[in-house]
Order: structure tokens, then C-alpha cells, then sequence
């Protein structure tokens, strides 16, 4: 994926959180969890989108 596939949707998904944030009336509670949520997924989509993700996964704690 060309990186400014990546920036793009980067740009789209904080606009459109921006806009949830703003103009939907929520508590601050659920605000933080939808925040929350929304930026683990994007850090694990950019960490598969650059091979990442399944390099993670191969390390083992223990045995």
C-alpha cells in the first residue's frame, strides 16, 4: 500500500473521530472508550499494513 494510501486514511479516520467527538453528544466515559478502541485499531492496521503485526506475534515468553 503506497504511503500516501496510508496518510490518506490516517487524515479520513481522524476526521471522522474528530466529528463523532464533537457533534454527537456522549459521555465522557464511552468517549474515551470509542477513542481508545479506534487508536489500538489503527496502530494494529498500520503494524500489519507494514509486516509487523506477524513479526510481533513470533515472540514467545517462557518455554
Amino acid at each position: 500500500m503506497p504511503l500516501v494510501n496510508v496518510v490518506l486514511a490516517l487524515v479520513v479516520v481522524g476526521v471522522l473521530l474528530w466529528l463523532i467527538n464533537r457533534y454527537i453528544p456522549m459521555q465522557g466515559q464511552v468517549k474515551r472508550i470509542l477513542n481508545s478502541v479506534v487508536v489500538i485499531a489503527v496502530i494494529l492496521w498500520l503494524l500489519k499494513i507494514f509486516g509487523l503485526f506477524d513479526y510481533l506475534l513470533q515472540f514467545r515468553v517462557g518455554h
